[in-house]
């Protein structure tokens, strides 16, 4: 259609290792998918984005881009990487009108969380990660939100 208005990064690569059981081929396979794949993405659509003024870009990070959990040392350090990624780009293109979110769920109900935390636990749903997408993407220029973490549970993030 000629034109990109929005760019929602969206994906995400979880290897379970501790931190001397991680080997490099799956640390390096994060790598791409977590933090170099998003890069690469917002690369290629700013041309666009910066046409419409008021171009929107949501990474969806993962609360653990703001706090370690054990199990999980490679997803951890890269999804710190993507929030690094995230305020930079914002800081970057701000003045393009281009306002950039990093959405930072909690444990989703997704392939990643199956079998892995109880079956009745009331998970985040993607329906509603995609409803706070819209939100976000909706709010004119004047409203930004830097960081957004959204969980199912308390939990003390910091």
């Amino acid at each position: 259609m000629g034109r990109i208005d929005g760019l929602v990064n969206n994906a995400g690569l979880l290897h379970l290792a501790g931190f001397e059981e991680l080997d490099e081929d799956s640390l390096d396979e994060q790598w791409e998918v977590n933090v170099k794949a998003p890069y690469r993405l917002i690369v290629a659509a700013l041309p666009h984005l910066r046409r419409t003024g008021a171009g929107r870009i949501v990474n969806v990070v993962s609360m653990s881009g703001l706090r370690f959990t054990p199990g999980g040392v490679g997803y951890v350090m890269t999804k710190h990487a993507a929030l690094a990624l995230s305020h930079a780009a914002r800081h970057h293109l701000f003045n393009d009108g281009i306002r950039v979110t990093a959405l930072c769920p909690g444990s989703t109900r997704t392939d990643m969380t199956a079998g892995r935390l109880p079956a009745e636990a009331d998970l985040t749903r993607p329906e509603t990660l995609a409803a706070i997408v819209s939100l976000v993407i909706s709010l004119p220029n004047s409203a930004t939100v830097a960081t957004l973490p959204v969980n199912w549970q308390y939990e003390v993030v910091g």
